[in-house]
């Protein structure tokens, strides 16, 4: 590998820490393919040389000494930079090397639920957040609508039309996916062009920093008609996907779907530049292949990639039964990676045999849809990954950090990034002491209480699926309910009352300590937490009062419940990531003009409450998906309808008549059309 240039990770340096980049001293060291990624950190009192084999491990290697020598951090969520004026030297010389080539960050849905409407600046500092955690391939969904948007006008679709078939950025990573088209549209001229300037520079920065975009490749999504306007093609109904109409699915046996591909690689290379990592899943979450053969179709798929894009690597994801291994054995094991999500699950127990040759990520998806929760199966990733790693035959290669969003639960980020860079396995109860430490700037007992009892148990998490569990708040009212949502755990994934432990100690924690982001985020999101778990704690008892008709009771359990939420809406308000009103005005920021405002707008709000309209709501099951414990959206969306009917049952109850029935929908819709304002 030739020198490369260190401006790149010294400009980072100079937004991150701005007071002190210049003591740091930025040296590159050879590298490249098949070559172990390393950095060094040395130097004195300040004047810290950091060594690195690309200006992304530079700031990974910035980031150790940050976190290791100076015991302060950069997160997503929450920073601590107590700094002296001049830096302290490292104690020695500190090493780290990794031989894993492939260190993937980000999920499909992330352009999604993250920050649809971020602009430059927020995608900026994701950017550096992850090179700072050691990531070497971020997934850039962001203006990739566009492409499509290109190439179908050379298939004989207008401008109008596949404006109208695009959804806008709230949705737009379900479209790349095949799951759903139209919805939320049509999407301006203006917004695909700020998209199209925002995807392009984020793959810039990423291959400045000498880290890789990874792009959607093309598998074959079609609007409706395309064979009648393209004699020769054949396509496949893809029906519904929660309630949404699916796009077509264009058969890649095909010479139209070569000549389709083709183009879409032309004018993805065109507007965004080179790249040879393509994220990639056929029939995802119940497509239909209908007469069409998988292997023949991967096959084909491969083709198409490696003609346009010869050497690329296909990315797909391992998701429930994904990928098929006909369609593995199918394909060229050295031009294929699959990124795991189920790593950590108990089910899980060989990959090389599932998989057989094919080279794979050791994975995880700790988080659905941006839900404001708190942990993470630490214990399988620290049990694990080692072991996986190194057995004879592995094919583990690389990492993948694959939350639904990320600006969430950093201590399990902070864990999870480092294992890549570490030859043995992680010693749990030694990197939470550690973290505690690092986290708030100091050794501190009760810190280090704080961080055992989450240890213990949010990230020591139970449950099957290998998510936390979210809040009943958030849940559309039912005594029955047993989670915020359909699709997520439906019994707690810890021991609430062990939990508060961890609230306590942070309480305690020391004056001096108190003043850093990062110890306002955990507190504000750690009493988030508790009062979630106390939803969990009380729905039984509010079903239990109930069926005993025990008005008394009941009254006193819905007073509390209400009490609970209310105090909820409150703590959230106490930091600017549990705030509603942020995720808004990133929408309305992002239009041209009051009517697309409202548009936008109106996507975001759907996003975190129906989802979409009524069918992907009520038949779709996906009414509260998204949901977060959120100042604003926790007291105007979900405090009034548990009001409502926390009151007709009480009334029910008092007159000895059944409850009155709710169309949740209808009363959940017209929120999401409000402009209220939120702080």
């Amino acid at each position: 590998m030739t020198a490369f240039s260190t401006a790149p990770a010294r400009a980072a340096l100079r937004r991150l820490l701005p007071d002190h980049a210049e003591q740091f001293r930025l040296v590159a060291l050879p590298g490249g393919k098949g070559k172990k990624e390393r950095f060094e950190v040395t130097g004195s009192t300040g004047r810290i040389t950091v060594a690195g084999t690309s200006p992304a491990v530079l700031l990974t290697g910035v980031h150790w000494y940050l976190k290791y020598t100076c015991h302060t951090q950069i997160t997503w969520a929450g920073d601590q930079l107590e700094l002296p004026k001049k830096l302290p030297a490292p104690g020695g010389t500190v090493e780290r090397s990794t031989a894993l080539p492939h260190r993937f960050a980000f999920n499909d849905t992330h352009d999604g639920y993250t920050a649809p409407f971020a602009d430059w600046d927020r995608w900026e500092h994701l950017i550096d957040v992850a090179a700072l955690h050691g990531s070497n391939e971020l997934l850039v969904t962001a203006g990739q609508e566009v492409v499509y948007h290109r190439l179908l006008q050379d298939f004989g679709y207008t401008d109008a039309e596949l404006r109208a078939w695009l959804p806008t950025p709230a949705h737009q990573p379900w479209f790349l996916m095949q799951n759903m088209s139209e919805w939320g549209g049509p999407v301006s001229t203006a917004l695909l062009e700020k998209r199209t300037d925002l995807g392009r520079r984020i793959a810039d920065r990423l291959r400045e920093l000498g880290m890789r975009p990874v792009f959607p490749g093309y598998f074959g999504t079609v609007p409706d008609g395309f064979a009648d306007r393209n004699p020769g093609a054949h396509t496949v109904p893809q029906g519904d996907w929660n309630g949404l109409r699916r796009p077509d699915w264009l058969d890649p046996r095909t010479d139209a779907f070569h000549e389709v591909a083709a183009a879409f690689y032309r004018h993805q290379h065109d507007l965004f530049g080179a790249c040879d990592l393509f994220k990639m899943d056929l029939l995802h979450e119940g497509g239909n292949a209908g007469d069409v053969s998988v292997p023949d179709a991967a096959r084909a798929v491969e083709k198409a990639l490696q003609t346009s894009r010869p050497g690329a690597i296909w990315v797909i994801l391992g998701w429930q039964s994904n990928p098929r291994r006909d369609l593995l054995d199918a394909v060229d094991h050295d031009h294929m990676l699959v990124v795991d999500g189920l790593s950590d699950l108990d089910t899980i127990t060989d990959r090389e045999k599932d998989w057989g040759s094919v080279p794979y990520a050791f994975g995880t998806i700790p988080n659905f849809g941006g839900r404001t929760t708190i942990g993470a199966k630490t214990h399988m990733w620290t049990e694990r990954f080692t072991v996986w790693r190194d057995k004879p035959g592995s094919k583990l290669v690389g990492t993948a950090y694959m939350p639904e969003a990320v600006e969430r639960d950093p201590a399990a980020y902070e864990l999870f990034s480092e294992l890549a860079w570490r030859d043995t396995a992680v010693d749990r109860d030694a990197w939470f002491r550690d973290y505690a430490d690092v986290r708030y700037g100091a050794r501190d007992a009760k810190a280090r209480e704080a961080f055992a009892a989450l240890r213990d148990t949010a990230y020591q998490i139970s449950s099957k699926d290998g998510r936390p569990h979210d809040s009943v708040f958030a849940a559309r009212p039912s005594l029955t309910a047993r989670s915020g949502t359909n699709y997520a755990t439906h019994t707690p994934a810890f021991d609430p009352a062990r939990f508060d432990a961890a609230l306590a100690a942070l309480l305690g924690v020391r004056a001096g300590l108190r003043d850093s982001d990062a110890y306002r985020y955990d507190l504000a999101d750690t009493a988030r937490q508790a009062l979630a778990n106390r939803s969990w704690q009380l729905i039984g008892q509010l079903a239990d009062a109930y069926a005993r008709k025990d008005l008394d009771t009941f009254r006193a359990l819905s007073r509390l419940w209400l009490k609970l939420m209310r105090l909820s809406d409150d703590i959230t308000g106490t930091h600017r990531l549990l705030l509603l009103g942020p995720w808004l005005e990133d929408a309305k920021r992002m239009a041209s003009g009051a009517e697309e405002s409202a548009q936008l707008e109106f996507a975001a709000r759907a996003l975190i409450t129906t989802w979409a309209d009524r069918g992907a709501a009520d038949p779709g099951k996906l009414a509260n998906y998204a949901n977060r414990d959120w100042n604003g959206l926790i007291g105007d969306f979900h405090v009034p309808q548990w009001q409502t009917y926390l009151d007709e049952l009480e009334d029910a109850l008092a007159e000895g008549r059944a409850p009155r029935t709710f169309d949740w929908y209808t009363v959940e819709e017209p929120w999401t059309r409000e402009r209220k304002s939120y702080p």
